[in-house]
């Protein structure tokens, strides 16, 4: 079983910054498409940013684009969440996620989580 292995989550102010990074899962890291989901206390997990194997087009949903971004290097084997402008809002558990077909709906693994919060 492949687990990803995520780092950066942490406290910080309204309007300030965090980088989420992820440990890919290894072998043909750069056929993955990767994603970041978040799941804030009492909602249902969401799609935050995703990122294609392919030629690196990203996708972002409504809440971030502009504040967010998703990054990956293949020849480390890690990706990453770039989080600028954050909001109270923003605080959840953030998992990153990879999907060994390549698709951006479907994701094979994922990460433990990684608590972020903002305080305002």
């Amino acid at each position: 079983q492949v687990q990803l292995v995520e780092s950066g989550g942490g406290l910080v102010q309204a309007g300030g910054s965090l980088r989420l990074s992820c440990a890919g899962p290894g072998r043909a890291f750069d056929r993955y498409a990767l994603g970041w989901f978040r799941r804030a206390p009492g909602k249902e997990r969401e799609f935050v940013a995703a990122i294609s194997w392919a030629n690196g087009v990203t996708f972002y949903d409504d809440s971030v684009k502009g504040r967010f971004t998703i990054s990956r290097d293949n020849a480390k084997n890690m990706f990453y969440l770039q989080m600028s402008s954050l909001k109270p809002e923003d605080t959840a558990v953030y998992y990153c996620a990879a999907s060994a077909t390549g698709t951006l709906d479907k994701y094979d693994y994922w990460g433990q989580g990684t608590q972020v919060t903002i305080s305002s």
